[in-house]
């Protein structure tokens, strides 16, 4: 069975949920399934390494880093040389990339889309993208023959003609890994159980505006640490800059490995401030790591069971800031039932769905 990638940045050591994503579904699937080629397209800006995992092979294309060019460039040469490889299936992650589809499929080649997030409601594109995102949602949910969503309030809110072919499928906790050093967080002035932590991309959708302002106003002696990278939201990150003028703010950039790890196993508590999410993998690993958590009251983080005292009313700073006062009066770790999330049950679904895409076709 031979599947192109295509929708994905690449892996490893490259920032974001959907590579997040494709990193651990395609390690953990090529593991166990010795019958399975993997055939994963990666952007050349983008690229730190290229180990060696079993079934598993890479094709590197060039790409550019504009916004709104990048993923429509390399998703129109991924899906032209995907199609020279004739695969049995072509997997798209998310709705931008899966717009090439009716190539895909002009040529015979099944394909299985797996919806991230509606982008359309991302901030930081303008009205023509917008309109472009949701142009390709209409045309990938007509062309995939299944539909994987790691959102299933995302999935219900489709006519009933769709819904025979989707399946909701969530995303998994990764392989954690407690660290005792400190290293790391002593390089940025950190003490350890002293600083509040969020972690994500630097994107307006993450809200980390909102985040920085409400922390501001608390008077704490607690730090608030911000882990993630910069790619086209410049000017957004300078906004954040400027409204953190302050040494109890801190920004890491993009953090992995074993500085990941610091952050996590010596964070006091961790905050999703997102406006919008598909499905908050950095959540999941700070449950994994018994980390007390804030989040955001968005459907994407009632997809994980938690108390009512764990959310604060979307984009409303007064609720943020009694949401964090609340929690540093009483800093605690917890143990979470996350037996739904693991990785490798969901690449076994993601493979039978491989094997009935297959199977239909031939009868």
């Amino acid at each position: 069975m031979k599947v192109c990638i295509i929708g994905t940045r690449g892996f490893p050591k490259i920032q974001g949920g959907v590579e997040k994503h494709c990193e651990a579904l395609y390690t953990s699937m090529c593991a166990q399934y010795n019958n399975l080629k993997i055939i994963v397209f990666r952007r050349k800006p983008y690229i730190i390494s290229s180990p060696h995992y079993k079934n598993t092979y890479f094709i590197d294309l060039p790409s550019t880093k504009i916004k709104g060019v990048e993923a429509v460039m390399h998703s129109l040469l991924a899906t032209c040389f995907s199609i020279i490889k004739r695969p049995d299936i072509i997997h798209y992650h998310n709705i931008g990339p899966a717009m090439f589809s009716p190539l895909a499929k002009l040529f015979g080649i099944k394909v299985v889309l797996t919806y991230h997030s509606a982008n359309y409601e991302h901030k930081k594109w303008g009205k023509l993208a917008r309109l472009l995102l949701k142009a390709s949602e209409k045309i990938a949910l007509k062309c995939s023959d299944k539909v994987i969503f790691v959102n299933k309030f995302q999935m219900q809110k489709l006519p009933q003609a769709y819904l025979k072919k989707c399946i909701y499928i969530p995303n998994g906790i990764p392989h954690i890994s407690r660290s005792d050093n400190t290293d790391f967080i002593q390089s940025f002035g950190l003490q350890k159980q002293k600083y509040i932590l969020a972690v994500g991309r630097i994107t307006p959708e993450k809200g980390f505006d909102l985040l920085i302002k409400a922390f501001l106003q608390i008077d704490t002696d607690y730090k608030l640490v911000i882990a993630g990278g910069v790619e086209t939201e410049k000017e957004y990150f300078r906004e954040l800059q400027n409204i953190a003028k302050s040494e109890k703010i801190v920004f890491t950039g993009y953090t992995i490995g074993d500085n990941l790890n610091q952050l996590y196993s010596n964070a006091a508590l961790f905050i999703l401030s997102s406006r919008n999410e598909g499905f908050p993998m950095v959540l999941l690993e700070a449950m994994a790591y018994q980390l007390d958590v804030l989040v955001s009251d968005i459907p994407a983080t009632h997809l994980i069971e938690l108390q009512e005292n764990d959310y604060f009313q979307l984009d409303n700073e007064n609720s943020l800031i009694k949401g964090i006062l609340n929690k540093l009066s009483n800093i605690i770790h917890r143990k979470y039932n996350l037996i739904d999330f693991d990785w490798q049950q969901i690449a076994n679904k993601t493979y039978d769905i491989y094997k009935q895409t297959i199977f239909d076709s031939n009868n």
